[in-house]
């Protein structure tokens, strides 16, 4: 409410007499005096809002098995009622059980809090995976207090989506946004149940788009409070459509600090159709370790700006390989978009549907290459492969000058090295200091070319380093293990 003290109306009431006694108009005062309440009048209202799309949104609350007596995570019963009561996921931590308890019957316990919200009304609602991940039981409650007991129809732990099935027709739903029309600056609005508090709506603006927190999904950041308990709520635009799932937050206090992000809606979309249509999510591959381009590592191969994803391993036998793709490689684009940043690649290539025959182009010695690959399924438990050892030899290699200036002594492979690896050619490492430690190699690398030179001996190895810049940066292309990997290293001075 607007408050004028006695002072500034005596101001005005002398302004009143001076203006009439010199006959000057009032409306520029007056006008003064409204402008607070035009702007006050001029702020969003997000009532209409809250009424179009509350009905939608869901409380999910989740139960686990626990024998009576176990002590979940370690916690006295104090500190578990404290969890429990502010609709917080216990931690995950080792149990601890009293021996008289063990041959007790399991009995649910409430394990936390989320929010989720109906995607059509048959039934489906969308939430985080966090909200449900190890729950035995999930309960949705609508805003008319109904509950259901739901089915979980799967959850992609790398996105943090998951879909649930309510037994209900009928359901009102939400309306999904265009997340290319999401502007920064934007007032937007959250619903759900933070601590437990259902139908609570908190409201702010979109603070940044494409926050790279993840491998595969760039996320909205916003000033909207969001606590424990909105995961898996909507993130609501001014025309009361979906364009994001609150998901995570900025804290060192556990509460809210002013900033949240939230899984852009047509991203979830596209992870909620394949969990509905087979329960999970499956996502493209070519194996390929990569890293960010510095500016050093785009000049000492010719590229024009700090841009791309350095290949710095391939997998053996994968698609990459396949297609000739290099350790020092650079891919510059995936089926005609381009690569800026590292994480766009991992992006590009997930939501590619394995099977697919792709274009990838890559920057190798001063030449773009334009090469075909067929893309791979990503495994759900991926393994990765163990490094190798490389064999023993007991001889100790005298480095040249130029090898030791960079803190390398490499030796021959035997044949039966060469066998094993199935390589034809390059050189052992047997020690490693200074510059080459600096930039990662490892005693039992093997050392493909140097220089973009290939070595097939110590001697090609020496001879290449002799010719080499002594003042700038020299490519690496090792193996190791089942990965073949690049390094730049930086001559000791």
């Amino acid at each position: 409410m607007l408050r004028i003290d006695q002072k500034t109306l005596h101001g005005y009431a002398l302004a009143v007499a001076t203006a009439l006694t010199l006959g000057v108009s009032m409306a520029p005062m007056q006008s003064a005096l409204a402008q607070p309440a035009a702007a006050a009048r001029g702020l969003p209202d997000f009532t209409d809002l809250v009424d179009q799309v509350g009905p939608a949104v869901v409380n999910i609350r989740t139960t686990e098995r626990v024998t009576p007596g176990e002590n979940a995570a370690g916690m006295d019963e104090e500190m578990r009622e404290f969890f429990k009561r502010f609709g917080v996921p216990l931690p995950n931590l080792p149990r601890q059980q009293s021996p008289q308890r063990r041959n007790q019957q399991p009995e649910e316990q409430p394990r936390g809090v989320g929010s989720g919200f109906i995607l059509s009304g048959d039934g489906y609602v969308m939430t985080n995976a966090h909200v449900v991940e190890g729950a035995d039981e999930v309960i949705v409650t609508l805003t008319d207090k109904r509950e259901f007991k739901a089915k979980i129809v799967g959850a992609d732990k790398r996105s943090d989506v998951a879909v649930v099935k309510i037994d209900a027709t009928g359901l009102p739903a939400v309306k999904v946004g265009d997340v290319n029309r999401l502007k920064v600056g934007e007032w937007v609005i959250a619903i759900g149940s933070p601590f437990g508090l259902d139908n609570t709506v908190t409201a702010g603006i979109v603070s940044a788009k494409q926050r790279d927190t993840g491998d595969y999904l760039p996320l909205i950041q916003t000033d909207v409070a969001v606590n424990p308990g909105n995961s898996g709520g909507p993130l609501i635009n001014m025309r009361g459509e979906v364009v994001g799932i609150n998901s995570q937050i900025y804290s060192r206090s556990g509460g809210f600090m002013g900033i949240s992000f939230a899984i852009p809606i047509d991203e979830a979309i596209r992870v909620s159709d394949q969990l509905r249509a087979s329960g999970r999510v499956t996502r493209g591959r070519i194996g390929v370790q990569i890293e960010q381009v510095s500016k050093d590592v785009a000049e000492s191969l010719g590229l024009p700006k700090a841009q791309g994803a350095l290949v710095r391993g391939v997998e053996v036998g994968s698609p990459a390989e396949k297609a000739g793709i290099e350790a020092g490689d650079v891919i510059t684009k995936f089926d005609g978009k381009a690569v800026e940043k590292t994480v766009d690649l991992p992006r590009l290539v997930g939501n590619t549907k394995p099977g697919t025959k792709s274009s990838v182009t890559v920057y190798r010695r001063g030449q773009a290459r334009d090469l075909a690959i067929t893309i791979a399924e990503v495994e759900p438990d991926e393994k990765t492969a163990a490094a190798g050892k490389g064999g023993s030899n007991n001889a100790k290699p005298k480095a040249s000058a130029a090898a030791e200036q960079l803190g390398l002594m490499v030796a021959e492979l035997s044949d039966a090295q060469r066998k094993e690896l199935k390589l034809k050619g390059g050189v052992r490492v047997t020690e490693v200091a200074d510059a080459a430690a600096r930039a990662g190699l490892r005693e039992g690398d093997v050392i493909l070319s140097v220089a973009n030179t290939e070595v097939h001996s110590v001697k090609d190895f020496d001879a290449v380093l002799a010719k080499a810049d002594k003042s700038k940066p020299i490519n690496v292309l090792y193996r190791r293990g089942e990965w073949a990997q690049y390094a730049l290293i930086r001559p000791s001075r």
